[in-house]
Parts: C-alpha cells; structure tokens; sequence
C-alpha cells in the first residue's frame, strides 16, 4: 500500500442496531467487525467493518446524529442512504457472498451482466440490502 494515490478510506452507514449491524455485515457479507466490544462498552461511539487492508464501513447509531455538527446540516444526513455502495470481489467470493444471503433469507436481485464501473465492465453483479436498508452492489471483473 502506498499513501500517495486517492482511495476510499471509509463510508458511514446509518444504522439502528450498530452490534447487529456489524454482525450481519460478519456473517451474512463476510467482513470483519471492528471495536464491536468496544462500543457496547460504551469506549467508542461506533463499531466498523473491514472491507480490505484499506476501506471500513463504519456503523453509526442514528442517535448520533444529533452530534454530526461538522458542517451545517450534517444532522440531517442520518436516514438518507446513499443510492449503493459497490464491493468488488473474487469469483469465488462473489458465489460465497451469494450463497450466505440467500442461505440467511436476504433478498438478493437477479445478475446482471456487462455493469460498468471502476475497472470497466463487471463479469457477474447482483444487488442486496442489509437490515437498515442500505444497498450493496456484489461484483466481480474478469482478471
């Protein structure tokens, strides 16, 4: 990894439940909680997910809205998801990702072909909501 190109450090999600949240990103998606403990614990004020060495998904509490004062208005983000987040995957773990949502009753679109996005035209893609909405894109590209 290098720290002199842009990339995606993290998103933050809205959610209602963070522990929940984090496992079902754990269980259902495959990412890796991050300070869960610690937020319960009442040592954070959010728990994450890992999606690579260099990109988390932070899980914030709606009721921290309150305290979004960064810029004017910020508050008012809370519930209003972005359109989609897109994850990237393997082949192999692309069909794994399917099989976990669909074996833990997660509704998950049909797939779709030919997508493009950040590296050009995707092998395989299909979309899925977590529990507070939010919607995922899984894909996969042709190495």
């Amino acid at each position: 990894m290098t720290n002199n190109t842009t990339r995606l450090d993290h998103v933050v999600l809205w959610v209602s439940d963070p522990v929940a949240a984090a496992g079902f990103y754990e269980t259902a998606v495959g990412l890796e909680p991050l300070q869960v403990a610690e937020f319960a614990e009442g040592k954070v004020s959010f728990p994450s997910v890992r999606v690579n060495e260099e990109t988390i998904l932070d899980l914030a509490p709606r009721t921290l809205a309150e305290r979004m004062r960064m810029l004017p208005g910020s508050a008012d983000s809370a519930g209003h998801p972005v359109n989609h987040i897109c994850l990237a995957l393997p082949a192999d773990a692309f069909d794994a990702l399917r099989a976990r949502l669909e074996e833990r009753g997660v509704p998950v679109s049909d797939i779709d072909h030919g997508s493009s996005g950040a590296r050009g035209d995707a092998t395989r893609s299909f979309y899925f909501r977590d529990p507070d909405g939010n919607v995922f894109e899984a894909r996969h590209y042709d190495d």
